[in-house]
């Protein structure tokens, strides 16, 4: 397989001169975050943190996704945080498009580089620090995690997804695959992460209807995405946002792979309340 690549936005500011117009859509189905408008002038800031911004792309609202929040955090050099999480029912996952990071859980030291996965999972104590002299960034994906009869709370771990063998799906001659951080027989895991993979001319033959929601986040290459009722181009560095139930399936047309970072919640029962 040819070496992956990993889109992270550079921000800065399109000039008077440009068009207004973009791909950027918010509808009751789904929401498209082009690459174009993930600018400085949209980041946000946490407290406990240095040399930090980060582009908010999902956050629960009421009658749409409402199950997690998504952040791409840009970090200058000698940037982190000693106290990141203040939420202690969150669960995190961590997935590094750009730099060296060193990432501390419970006292044990990682180092992540692009392409590393790390899950965290409610109340760890955790740090993470960029101690190189480059810019890095990941994404980060925070969900409450839903405790469950019988049910443990998952364990931490580190992984790069290019030491991870590829599911193919079936009948697809490889041009359908899935990179999967969470075993899906693990009840454990109430969120699913995993890298999403397509070869030219890769399709999903039908319009999955579901009642997961999705956080998609493009890495590389690009496709045409059915949404809805609504065919969309969309590119490395854009990101979808579905809500449940929203019909969903793509093409990819070329010239080279179409890949994305895809989160889903699972394994547990619809609230009712």
């Amino acid at each position: 397989m040819a070496q992956p690549s990993y889109h992270t936005p550079q921000g800065g500011h399109p000039g008077q001169d440009q068009l207004l117009t973009d791909r950027a859509m918010f509808t009751d189905a789904y929401a498209v975050i082009p690459k174009g408008t993930m600018r400085d002038i949209v980041t946000s800031f946490l407290p406990g943190w240095d040399g930090m911004r980060m582009w908010v792309i999902a956050r629960p609202l009421s009658g749409f996704a409402e199950t997690f929040s998504q952040y791409i955090v840009e970090l200058q050099p000698g940037g982190g945080s000693d106290a990141p999480e203040s939420d202690a029912t969150a669960q995190a996952g961590l997935f590094v498009t750009q730099g060296t990071l060193q990432l501390t859980i419970d006292g044990a030291a990682h180092t992540l580089t692009p392409g590393s996965f790390a899950y965290l999972p409610a109340a760890s104590d955790w740090s993470i620090r960029n101690s190189s002299a480059d810019t890095a960034a990941f994404h980060w994906i925070r969900k409450q995690w839903q405790s469950a009869p019988g049910v443990q709370k998952p364990a931490a771990f580190v992984v790069n997804e290019q030491d991870i063998a590829p599911n193919v799906m079936p009948d697809t001659e490889g041009r359908w695959s899935t990179t999967r951080f969470m075993d899906p027989a693990d009840m454990r895991h109430d969120m699913h992460v995993t890298v999403v993979n397509f070869e030219p001319g890769g399709v999903i033959p039908f319009l999955e209807t579901h009642v997961m929601e999705h956080g998609l986040f493009v890495l590389e290459g690009k496709a045409v995405y059915k949404l809805n009722q609504d065919w969309v181009e969309v590119e490395a560095g854009d990101f979808m946002w579905l809500r449940a139930f929203c019909p969903q399936a793509c093409y990819a047309g070329g010239p080279g792979r179409f890949r994305y970072l895809l989160y889903k919640d699972v394994n547990r029962h619809m609230p009712l309340g």
